[in-house]
């Protein structure tokens, strides 16, 4: 026979307080959720909308360390209070029936109605429940008793693991370059970026970290003066190949001893001096190895004012030249004036091939069509071809390497000027799960 025990006045004390920690516990469990899933972005993005509360979110998500703690003690002490109290009324209210029953309503009131639905609900509606949580938790993470509570019992659970908290780090602030990249992408599948905004990125990240090689005017497409061409000469040959400054050589490329600029040649000629040498009205020639960053080069060209750099080799034989229009390039894409007379560097065929320039960088060209090419120790698709072939091919020539064929459309002496690239068909029934 299980005995009911009548409802004491004083009972209603106890009732008065479970359900205002559940409560607490139910908004802290809010305030949690959406205060962690709030990044330091989005913070200072709803702080300049001049959103309620954005002031107090954006402190609080700078520092998440100084309210994760105590919110989730607070949320511990209520539950257990609650929980405790609960107990206690219903083993006297239905003795030993009371402690199923008490079980019962905590797990199911508790969990589902003060901890899931909360969060739940911050998940889906992450601004209303920062903003409206933010200035709440300042408040309670302020108060000195809150306070000094969290950081002793903080304190005493690193002292048990060893661990200081000057090795906490905040993992906001150790974000990857391919998280970054990750980022880009779900904002651009998710409308909120353009794609050219996402290209972008890509392109700035990409950027940090190429090297001069990659982008590089090479060698044997350079245009350039012998030092002993009279002035006027070099003049007309700059203004036809549309240049405004040219590497200017003694004996051989491997020997530039300066810039030829056109807009000081064009004073020398209006001055009458015409028929001097070139090696007479040149300006010092920057010198830069072909594994220097892009982003130090970047910087050099902006501090010490100069625009084109000749490229250097591990022999100190001249590998190319490279302009601050290269660099900028590599940032926002090909910039084409109305000077230039330049071939499309991509051309898509209607089998779904493509035929780049030689000088197209492998990256490139994977992202192109949609599959990774062989990586090694080349930068470009006639790099690459050339070590696949062995030799140098003829017109027409092909390669297989990893589903993907390679085949010279043009070749000009020893060098490869167009290539098409195919995918390659899979095998039968690669791909397939084989059955069970």
């Amino acid at each position: 026979m299980i005995s009911v025990t009548r409802f004491r006045p004083e009972d209603w004390i106890l009732v008065v307080v479970i359900v205002l920690l559940l409560a607490t516990s139910g908004l802290l469990a809010l305030a949690e959720t959406s205060l962690v899933r709030t990044t330091r972005v989005r913070a200072r993005s709803l702080l300049d909308e001049e959103r309620r509360g954005a002031r107090q979110l954006s402190r609080l998500v700078e520092h998440p360390e100084q309210f994760l703690n105590p919110v989730l003690l607070l949320v511990l002490i209520c539950q257990l209070v609650s929980a405790t109290l609960v107990g206690v009324l219903a083993s006297e209210w239905l003795g030993a029936l009371g402690v199923v029953v008490g079980t019962v309503f905590e797990v199911v009131v508790i969990f589902v109605v003060f901890e899931a639905v909360p969060k739940n609900w911050a998940v889906h509606n992450s601004d209303r429940a920062a903003l409206f949580t933010a200035p709440i938790v300042a408040a309670v993470v302020r108060f000195p008793p809150v306070r000094a509570l969290s950081t002793v019992l903080i304190g005493l659970a690193n002292l048990l693991i060893g661990r200081r908290q000057s090795d906490v780090r905040d993992p906001s602030s150790n974000v990857t370059e391919s998280e970054l990249l990750a980022m880009a992408d779900v904002a651009h599948a998710e409308d909120v970026i353009e794609p050219e905004e996402r290209a972008f990125i890509h392109s700035v990240i990409d950027f940090g970290d190429a090297v001069v090689r990659e982008v590089m005017v090479p060698r044997p497409d350079m245009q350039s003066i012998e030092a002993k061409v009279p002035v006027s000469e070099a003049l007309i040959a700059a203004l036809e190949a549309g240049r405004s400054r040219l590497p200017v050589f003694e004996d051989n490329i491997d020997d530039v001893i300066g810039i030829a600029y056109t807009k000081d040649l064009m004073r020398v000629e209006h001055d009458g001096h015409g028929t001097d040498a070139v090696r007479l009205h040149v300006r010092p020639a920057h010198f830069v190895p072909e594994t220097k960053r892009l982003t130090s080069l970047l910087r050099e060209m902006q501090d010490e004012q100069f625009h084109l750099s000749v490229v250097v080799d591990e022999y100190g034989g001249t590998a190319g030249l490279v302009t601050l229009e290269d660099l900028i390039e590599e940032l926002v894409g090909e910039i084409v004036d109305e000077y230039d007379v330049e071939e499309p560097s991509v051309e898509r065929l209607p089998d779904g091939s493509f035929v780049v320039t030689g000088r197209m960088s492998v990256d490139d060209a994977g992202e192109l069509i949609g599959a990774p090419l062989p990586q090694g120790g080349w930068d470009t698709v006639g790099g690459l071809l050339l070590d696949l072939a062995g030799h140098v091919p003829s017109e027409g020539e092909a390669v297989d390497a990893e589903g993907i064929r390679l085949i010279a459309e043009r070749v000009q002496g020893r060098r490869i000027g167009q290539v098409r690239i195919e995918r390659l068909p899979l095998p039968a029934g690669e791909g397939q799960r084989d059955p069970a």
